[in-house]
């Protein structure tokens, strides 16, 4: 019996042993909108062998009309029961890669485009090692979003009125395998924040769904709306996804740390490189880490969020941190890379995130000094002094350097390149064209 079937085995004992009734098949659009369908569990057996068909033109950037059979091939590792459903008749969830119908993988699955990145890593001797911290607001309804406490930073009850709600998260996803580091209230009214263990970076995209999946199921059941919208208020700070990142060798060691390091950083060589990549190419990766017109509200000064191509060591105004080193946690050196947002399609971000890393090491760049000024009250002269470039400022700038770049495209693959690429000019094109009740209060009773 080979790995897979004694995978798939001890998935219907499992089944079996739990009552489960339902079990639901989980990808992802280009977008990163999770999408699913439920099969009975006495097809199980089957679907996990062979996988399911289903019509791929109905997936947004998938395949056209006359291209449209897919076939989703669930990967036992992502097998989890639903705590949030009944117990009775349960359900659980597995996570496909997508196929195509000759059985090869579909150049279009957002994580298929992670998995070959991370091929490419692995050619190279590196692993690579994420920790995103999802933000995410709880508002009274879907309707308006009307917050629920007047909270702030590490509040507690009665300023934290959700307390029990990320209570009940956290136990959900333990639940589901997913370890939880901590969490607590964030910065804006109504603001959350619960933090993943680091895991491998395939792993970890497959937490993230399961994550936003949980968060807005729990949610719903205590009667409120969960959001991973990047900035749903005004004059609040907008919902962030710093993600930490490292790269380890096959052996297990940490190749982001180095305790002779010259500069007294304990950051190695490969790590100067990696943050030397991430630096040179943010403006090209950013349409993929904040994705949506509103992803910009986001990114401005004043409110937390980076908006300026630096890096420092205790500085968090710059976009790129890395935590200081503590003695005896070698392998929690790393980089906390401050720009993407949490409505972002993980499986591309991490994609980016590497192959710009990987590109300041294959080219061996250097990394410039660390920025520990505070770039948000800095003026713009002595930000060209110190040769700092801002990030793009909305989407249609984002798309102008997404679209040249070669990086991008050989990460992505042409089929999400040029698809993603369409779609985020669709949506600049339309949000251009929009009158907003700003301009009407502005000008209309003046002009």
């Amino acid at each position: 019996m080979g790995e897979r079937s004694e995978k798939i085995t001890k998935i219907l004992q499992v089944v079996e042993e739990q009552d489960v009734a339902f079990v639901k098949f989980q990808f992802t659009d280009i977008l990163g909108i999770l999408k699913s369908f439920a099969i009975p569990a006495r097809e199980l057996e089957t679907a996990l062998e062979e996988g399911m068909g289903f019509d791929g033109s109905s997936i947004l950037g998938y395949t056209p009309i006359h291209e449209s059979d897919m076939v989703a091939m669930p990967d036992p590792d992502t097998f989890a029961i639903l705590p949030w459903r009944p117990q009775e008749k349960r359900v659980a969830r597995i996570v496909c890669d997508i196929l195509t119908p000759d059985g090869k993988p579909f150049e279009g699955d957002p994580r298929y485009v992670l998995k070959r990145n991370l091929e490419e890593a692995k050619k190279k001797g590196f692993v690579m090692n994420v920790g995103p911290e999802l933000e995410f607001f709880l508002f009274k309804s879907m309707e308006c979003p009307e917050t629920t406490d007047l909270g702030g930073y590490f509040d507690l009850l009665p300023l934290d009125e959700a307390e029990d709600v990320r209570r009940q998260i956290i136990f959900a996803l333990e639940a589901m395998g997913i370890p939880v580091e901590y969490s607590h209230h964030e910065v804006a009214p109504s603001q959350h924040e619960i933090d993943l263990r680091y895991a491998d970076a395939l792993r970890m995209a497959d937490y993230a769904l399961a994550y936003k999946m949980a968060v807005k199921a729990i949610a719903r059941q205590n009667g409120l709306y969960a959001t991973f919208m990047p900035k749903p208020l005004f004059g609040e700070n907008g919902s962030g996804m710093h993600t930490h990142q490292s790269l380890f060798t096959l052996d297990g060691q940490n190749a982001f740390f180095d305790a002779n390091d010259p500069d007294g950083w304990y950051l190695s060589k490969v790590a100067k490189q990696y943050i030397a990549g991430c630096l040179k190419y943010a403006r090209q990766i950013t349409l993929v880490l904040a994705q949506w017109v509103n992803s910009y509200k986001r990114l401005v000064p004043g409110y937390e969020a980076p908006v300026y191509v630096s890096w420092a060591r205790r500085n968090r105004s710059a976009m790129i941190r890395v935590p200081l080193y503590k003695p005896g946690k070698e392998k929690a050196t790393r980089i906390e890379y401050r720009a993407p947002d949490p409505a972002c399609n993980p499986y591309l971000a991490f994609s980016a995130m590497l192959a710009a890393g990987l590109a300041g090491i294959e080219e061996q760049l250097e990394i410039p000094d660390p920025i520990e000024e505070d770039i948000f009250h800095m003026s713009e002269r002595r930000r060209k002094e110190l040769g700092i470039e801002s990030l793009p400022a909305n989407l249609g700038e984002a798309i102008v350097e997404f679209e040249n770049s070669e990086l991008m495209r050989r990460a992505l693959g042409d089929h999400v390149y040029e698809n993603l690429l369409k779609l985020k000019r669709e949506e600049w094109d339309e949000y251009r064209v929009q009158v907003h009740p700003w301009e009407l209060q502005r000008y209309y009773k003046i002009l």
